[in-house]
């Protein structure tokens, strides 16, 4: 089955900011669709400024996995559209959430926390990715962990429910740990949380960052098993009439 992705990054850093231009000069979107193209898995890709954000209704409707990356303008994003991105979720529809998209709204919208809530340094830390789960679909082909020179740290407390399924945990030279790639299941949608990629570091262009991302498209894609049925319905059986 052909997995129809869409990528939506805010993309304000990279207008805005020449160490970040440097890095991504496309915006982290293409790079994201290029590292997904490498797996043969093709990518649309939308941002914050275009029209609805780029998420339309028929957008969302030929979407089967959703990509967000988000940071300096979570507050920008129309609750309308947070809502339509929400209903599509509970309906079946993937959602990958990367880095600083935790404090979005859609994410906090479907975890019902404040997924703002956690440690933070930017201090060119080396970063391990842990694997926890080596069984686990998002982890296929990467070894014993993935490791980044620099990286910006997250640490614990991280304000989530319980992960349904816990992939990775990243250790950092400052001494931190974190929850860095966690599950969780949503009406019909499933959602993977990856923690990397800070947009002054080149994260998006390791190879084992891009196995996961590519893996992680293809476990949240709909299974197509089919809705349940809510509501008022008829018997599946005849009732006969009690004596």
């Amino acid at each position: 089955m052909t997995v129809r992705v869409t990528i939506w990054n805010e993309y304000r850093h990279e207008l805005t900011d020449d160490k970040v231009k440097a890095v991504y000069p496309h915006g982290i979107h293409r790079a994201l669709a290029d590292g997904l193209a490498e797996h043969g898995i093709d990518a649309g890709t939308a941002t914050l400024d275009e029209p609805e954000h780029g998420l339309t209704q028929k957008v969302l409707e030929s979407t089967d996995v959703l990509v967000w990356w988000g940071h300096m303008a979570h507050h920008e994003v129309s609750d309308e559209i947070v809502e339509r991105v929400y209903r599509s979720v509970l309906n079946g529809m993937g959602l990958i959430v990367l880095h600083s998209g935790h404090c979005s709204k859609i994410f906090a919208k479907l975890l019902g926390t404040n997924t703002c809530a956690l440690k933070w340094r930017e201090a060119d830390e080396k970063e391990r990715l842990w694997i926890v789960d080596p069984s686990h679909p998002i982890a296929a082909g990467i070894s014993e962990y993935i490791e980044l020179e620099r990286e910006e740290m997250y640490g614990e407390h991280f304000d989530v429910p319980p992960p349904e399924e816990l992939v990775f945990v990243s250790w950092f030279e400052g001494g931190e740990v974190f929850r860095s790639g966690l599950t969780y299941r949503r009406g019909q949608g499933k959602i993977f949380y990856f923690r990397p990629g800070h947009e002054t570091y080149p994260t998006y262009y390791h190879p084992d960052i891009k196995r996961v991302i590519a893996n992680a498209v293809s476990w949240a894609a709909p299974s197509g098993v089919a809705r349940p049925v809510y509501g008022n319905t008829q018997p599946l059986e005849q009732i006969k009439p009690k004596q």
